[in-house]
């Protein structure tokens, strides 16, 4: 069995263009981006604010408007930071053992209530860069299976198709039931995906 792959970006999450690593800017945005997932997990989602972050982070509010601008573009660089990386692509040489272990491994991830707390939060407050944060890593993983596949020669879906039967079924059950799928489940959904 061959090694699990992460998939990672060009410069990490949430690299802004020209932003140097480290140094001051790196712990101001990590003592932020703490800071947000404490509050949340403090159950204060609705009343997250831009003064409130600063607080519990020890900076000054106007060091985050001038930075992210509101509470949506925060959440969602908050959020683009943590799905990041978080589930591992692995590689098995089937494309649908992987996709299961893959599956499992969101819904697991899914069934975190940090996680979820993160995920309603910047749904509710980002719009289109809030959703595009939940899930951009996701379809990346899912298209990295998938070309890998094809260049096995095998025949794939599209990604659209892929993330339609799986992490829609996944992320509807996590942010709209308050159940989360089991990683069982999560497994089965591939069978609708490939059929045999």
């Amino acid at each position: 069995m061959a090694a699990s792959t992460p998939v990672t970006r060009p410069g990490g999450p949430g690299a802004a263009a020209g932003s140097r690593p480290g140094g001051r800017s790196a712990r101001v945005r990590a003592a932020v981006h703490r800071a947000v997932e404490e509050l949340l997990a403090e159950e204060i989602g609705g009343g997250l604010t831009i003064p409130a972050v600063a607080a519990r982070a020890g900076v000054h509010a106007t060091t985050l408007y001038r930075r992210w601008g509101s509470v949506g573009e925060l959440l969602a660089d908050v959020a683009s930071s943590r799905f990041s990386g978080d589930v591992v692509v692995p590689d098995t040489g089937s494309l649908r053992e992987d996709l299961q272990r893959w599956a499992a491994d969101v819904a697991t991830d899914l069934a975190d209530p940090d996680v979820l707390a993160l995920m309603r939060a910047t749904l509710g407050a980002g719009g289109e860069p809030g959703a595009c944060a939940c899930r951009g890593d996701r379809e990346e993983q899912l298209a990295a299976m998938l070309d890998r596949e094809q260049a096995r020669g095998g025949a794939v879906p599209t990604v659209e198709r892929a993330a339609d039967a799986l992490l829609g079924p996944l992320y509807y059950r996590a942010v709209f039931t308050g159940e989360p799928g089991s990683p069982d489940w999560a497994r089965g959904l591939v069978e609708l995906l490939l059929p045999t």
